[in-house]
């Protein structure tokens, strides 16, 4: 059996860091053999991983890709066989599907994070530099008001 492309790369990406997850425990659950998993980290490193992809569901987009899984969950197991061929599917290929949306979400959610916490120190070091201009601000408008008090009390004394 062939896997998609994107599929190869989420399991390799499990492998590598920064998850360093052990090659076996990524496998296993993925439901591929270690040997396989260890080929595509070579073919990864090679840059020879994308030239091996062909899958009778590739180009299939996300959104496809979970309509069908859902499809799938509503046909009755006696015409699944019947429903798998009209979409030109093997029922592996659904468990990929599912393992796929997963990683998929899986990854959004930890982009999602990192992009919350780049925004938050970005709020944070912005607080701080207003907080500086508003007490410069503030200084400024003293010594203005002292200058012209100053000016009031003791005139202008600036033609001696």
């Amino acid at each position: 059996m062939r896997y998609s492309l994107g599929f190869k790369e989420t399991q390799v990406k499990k492998v590598l860091p920064p998850q360093s997850r052990p090659i076996a425990s990524v496998a296993r659950e993925a439901g591929i053999s270690d040997q396989t998993l260890r080929n595509w980290l070579a073919q990864a490193k090679d840059g020879t991983l994308e030239k091996q992809d062909t899958v009778g569901g590739a180009g299939r987009s996300s959104r496809e890709k979970f309509n069908l899984v859902i499809e799938s969950k509503s046909v009755s197991e006696n015409d699944q066989g019947k429903w798998l061929r009209e979409k030109g599917l093997h029922s592996e290929h659904i468990t990929l599907y599912e393992q796929e949306l997963r990683d998929l979400v899986e990854d959004k959610g930890q982009t999602e994070k990192e992009e919350i916490k780049r925004l938050k120190k970005e709020n944070k070091r912005l607080e701080k530099e207003l907080s500086k201009k508003e007490k410069a601000l503030a200084e400024m408008a003293a010594l203005y008001t002292l200058k012209k008090k100053a000016e009031e009390l003791w005139g202008d004394d600036e033609d001696d």
